[in-house]
C-alpha cells in the first residue's frame, strides 16, 4: 500500500480505534493514545495490508488488545477501609463512629507508658510478645501480664461508658 492511499484510509482506522477504544472504557487521553499506536502499527505494516479484507477489522482487533494491554497494566485501586465504611453507613452511624474513635484515643493517651506502648506494639505493629520482651528489655511473661492488664484496663473503661 502507498503512502498516499494509507494517508486517505488513515482518518477511517483511527476513527474505529478510537470507537473501540471508549466502547471499551478507555478516557479520551488513553483512547488518543492508544489509537495513535494503532496507526504506527498499521503504519508498520502497511506493505501487507492489501492482502486483508478488513484493514478495519484489524484496527479494531488491535485497539481491543493493545486497551486491554494498557489496563491490565494499570496498579488496582484499592479502597480503603474508611471509604468502605462511609460508604456503607449514614451520617449518623459516621458520627458515633468518629466519637467513639476520639474517645478511645483519649483513653489511650491517659493509659500508662508502658501499657499504652505494650497495646500499640502487639495491636498495631503486630509484634510478637518475644519481640516486644526485647525491645523493651523484660521478660516475656512479663509482656503476658502487663497486656492482660492493659486490656482489663481499656476493657473496664468501655464498660463504664456503655454503662451511662
Amino acid at each position: 500500500m502507498e503512502r498516499s492511499e494509507f494517508e486517505q484510509m488513515a482518518r477511517t482506522w483511527r476513527e474505529k480505534a478510537l470507537s473501540t477504544c471508549k466502547r471499551y472504557g478507555a478516557g479520551q487521553e488513553e483512547a488518543e493514545d492508544i489509537a495513535q499506536d494503532v496507526m504506527l502499527r498499521l503504519w508498520q505494516m502497511h506493505d501487507e495490508l492489501e492482502r486483508y479484507r478488513s484493514v478495519e477489522a484489524i484496527a479494531t482487533l488491535m485497539a481491543k488488545h493493545l486497551l486491554r494491554n494498557h489496563q491490565r497494566r494499570q496498579p488496582t485501586e484499592t479502597l480503603d477501609e474508611a471509604a468502605i465504611v462511609s460508604l456503607s453507613t449514614n451520617p449518623h452511624e459516621q458520627l458515633e463512629m468518629k466519637e467513639d474513635e476520639e474517645w478511645l484515643s483519649q483513653k489511650l493517651k491517659q493509659m500508662p507508658t508502658t501499657q499504652r506502648t505494650l497495646l500499640y506494639l502487639r495491636q498495631v505493629e503486630r509484634r510478637s510478645h518475644e519481640e516486644i520482651a526485647s525491645l523493651l528489655g523484660i521478660e516475656t511473661t512479663s509482656v503476658s501480664t502487663l497486656l492482660a492488664r492493659a486490656r482489663r484496663t481499656l476493657l473496664e473503661e468501655i464498660r463504664r461508658r456503655n454503662q451511662i
